[in-house]
């Protein structure tokens, strides 16, 4: 059970930080003449990727990690967000 959990923490991991790195590569809150409530928007659409990023690069290094066993929450949750993204992408088709 454990080694299955690390598996689908560790994949769930890079789905999160791959579409994360792809959305924080067409965030651009800095850009000139945005409005500033479409400027709000994007830095905090921007943290928020970050903030994914990050996450789903600490479940691609937790097998690394010595004592780093992911816990069921923790792989729900990343999980959550990569079937979120996976459904997105089969959406847009």
């Amino acid at each position: 059970m454990t080694f299955a959990l690390h598996l689908i923490y560790w994949a769930a991991g890079f789905i999160v930080l791959a579409e994360a790195l792809n959305k924080l590569e067409r965030t651009a809150p800095c850009r000139r003449g945005l409005a500033w409530r479409v400027r709000t928007t994007e830095w905090l659409k921007a943290i928020a990727w970050m903030l994914l990023a990050v996450g789903g690069a600490g479940a691609l290094a937790s097998p690394l990690l010595p004592n780093a066993a992911p816990s069921p929450q923790d792989v729900c949750i990343v999980l959550g967000f990569a079937v979120l993204i996976v459904r997105t992408r089969v959406k847009e088709g």
